[in-house]
């Protein structure tokens, strides 16, 4: 069973299939390819882009989605194994599974880690306990990565700049007011270095360095695409010459589930916020985010309004990207090969 779990499980040439096709849908937006189909999905979390960009894409290839909020207009739901289900969950995750398998053609799933314990929460049980219980593919929507945010990104960057290889992609800490998840992080950091880009991750403390296994398979990417990889705490030399520049707030893993200690660790790192200046060092560069973004927290009102934010042509390509990807899992392969 093919799902779209994490793009480290994709090789360079199926990823660049899918946005190949976003690029055609993009130009034909509407069609009958999934007439018939229904996907289901799964929302744990709160969304703006995704939730839409999935459902409008449904609706444009002629399938139909179901929003199910478990814990809201669903029954909650047990994703553990072996327990004994006295709390307030009311269904298991093999039922849920096994049920919407038998209704839906895909099932899509949203679940932001829980921001207890950091060495639970990097397994991704959630996610992948769907995906061990459903007979149809299942697509990650967010959790510790964020695949389809990086199909985004690396269409918008394609629109932009054409071929990636060789191309300064500077991925920057910012600061916010709370410790956010490090999935949108995690996944710019392993498409940038999956198509070949050289890679700076550029945060104010080491602190802030992203879990082990993405960057060990960031550093493996980079090697094989022949891009690089470097971390740094010196702005001048993390926007210097860049060709690309993504923002993004995470919290330091190492105060995972202690927000007040996060915040002395972040408190002095407010002029890490991307601003004129800054982008002014580049070599022209674009400038994006994955949104929601609070303007003169991460980002100035004078990058956010400038000609080189490209941050709404990634979002809509969110929408382009994820029917190409539908069509790949619901309708006919768009590589060819369905594994």
């Amino acid at each position: 069973m093919k799902h779209f779990l994490s793009t480290i499980d994709y090789k360079r040439e199926q990823i660049q299939a899918l946005l190949d096709q976003a690029a055609e849908l993009r130009k034909a937006p509407v069609s009958r390819a999934l007439a018939g189909k229904t996907i289901a999905l799964l929302f744990l979390n709160p969304s703006l882009r995704t939730r839409s960009s999935f459902e409008i894409g449904a609706f444009q290839l002629g399938a139909h989605a179901v929003v199910l909020e478990p814990g809201k207009g669903a029954w909650g739901i047990e994703f553990e194994t072996g327990v004994v289900m006295d709390s307030d969950s009311e269904e298991h995750i093999s039922e849920v599974a096994g049920v919407l398998s038998r209704y839906c053609d895909a099932i899509a799933l949203r679940a932001f880690p829980l921001f207890k314990n950091w060495q639970v929460d990097r397994q991704d049980a959630i996610i992948k306990a769907l995906a061990s219980h459903a007979t149809v593919p299942v697509i990650n929507m967010e959790t510790i990565v964020h695949p389809c945010q990086e199909l985004a990104l690396m269409r918008t960057l394609q629109d932009h700049l054409g071929a990636p290889d060789g191309r300064k992609f500077v991925l920057t800490w910012t600061w916010h007011p709370k410790p956010l998840n490090t999935a949108v992080a995690n996944s710019a950091l392993l498409i940038a270095t999956k198509f070949g880009m050289d890679v700076t991750l550029l945060i104010p403390d080491d602190a802030y360095r992203l879990d082990p296994q993405f960057m060990h398979a960031a550093a493996a990417q980079a090697r094989q695409s022949g891009g690089r990889l470097e971390v740094t705490t010196d702005i001048e030399h993390g926007y210097r010459d860049a060709d690309w520049v993504y923002a993004k707030s995470w919290g330091a893993l190492g105060h995972y589930g202690k927000p007040d200690q996060e915040a002395q660790l972040r408190a002095p790192f407010r002029h890490f916020m991307v601003d004129g200046a800054k982008m002014a060092m580049t070599r022209q560069a674009r400038f994006s985010h994955c949104l929601p973004l609070r303007r003169n927290i991460k980002a100035t009102d004078e990058v956010m309004d400038a000609d080189y934010c490209v941050a709404l042509d990634e979002a809509e390509n969110r929408l382009h990207t994820q029917k190409a990807l539908m069509l790949d899992l619901m309708g006919e392969p768009v590589n060819g090969d369905r594994s």
